[in-house]
């Protein structure tokens, strides 16, 4: 019975990999989802027994993806030896850069799947799993952070540095949408910056990076 279990998962996960490619293909190629999961499996020579044993929704598909994108950053860069001897600060700098490098090459769809949503005052169903890998990860260096005494130890406050993070990686997350510039360098900027002030705010000397990042964001938007 185990080893069917097995076999089965190991089965699926081209079957996932074929349901996701597919579907991001349809949603770029149309603009909107398929009219139901029976005619996009139709079309797609998919099964629709597979489809429901990926995703229960399109919705739920969407989210699966996007959960991707955080999961195979998250997984690149501990992978690296050099982000071993990094910092809290460097390993997250590390993390944005390559996260968006990711959605770099999956822009249109994250454009497409975000549009109409304002700032994420309310985090949307296909965000949930992507927001909660986010916060896991960087719950994990702020208490690495903590141990090395890089980040201050605030009884109550260090508790909420997950969601303070996440509602800064919606900032850059917007921040990048927007970005016009050559190779989105201004949204690198944005990102060395207000992480520059994140672990200053969390650690010591704040003044000076808050200087820094408003001038910066005066000069973005004039």
């Amino acid at each position: 019975m185990e080893n069917t279990t097995r076999s089965t998962r190991k089965s699926r996960k081209p079957a996932d990999n074929n349901i996701r490619k597919a579907y991001i293909t349809y949603l770029l190629t149309n603009g909107k989802q398929p009219p139901s999961v029976f005619k996009f499996c139709k079309d797609e020579g998919i099964k629709e027994e597979a489809f429901y044993n990926t995703a229960g929704s399109f919705e739920a598909l969407e989210g699966i993806i996007w959960k991707d994108f955080i999961d195979k950053t998250i997984a690149a860069v501990r992978a690296d030896s050099e982000y071993q001897t990094f910092k809290s600060r460097e390993r997250i700098l590390a993390f944005y850069f390559a996260l968006l490098e990711e959605l770099k090459a999956n822009r249109s769809f994250v454009l497409l799947t975000l549009k109409g949503e304002g700032q994420l005052d309310k985090v949307p169903t296909l965000l949930r799993p992507f927001k909660k890998s986010f916060e896991s990860f960087i719950e994990n260096l702020v208490n690495e952070g903590k141990s090395t005494g890089e980040i201050a130890k605030r009884p109550y406050l260090d508790k909420s540095y997950p969601h303070l993070f996440w509602l800064h990686m919606v900032f850059i997350l917007f921040f990048w949408i927007k970005d016009s510039s050559p190779g989105f360098e201004k949204t690198d900027a944005a990102v060395e910056k207000s992480v520059n002030l994140a672990f200053d705010l969390i650690g010591k000397g704040a003044v000076d990076s808050a200087i820094d990042f408003a001038r910066f964001m005066y000069q973005s938007v004039n």
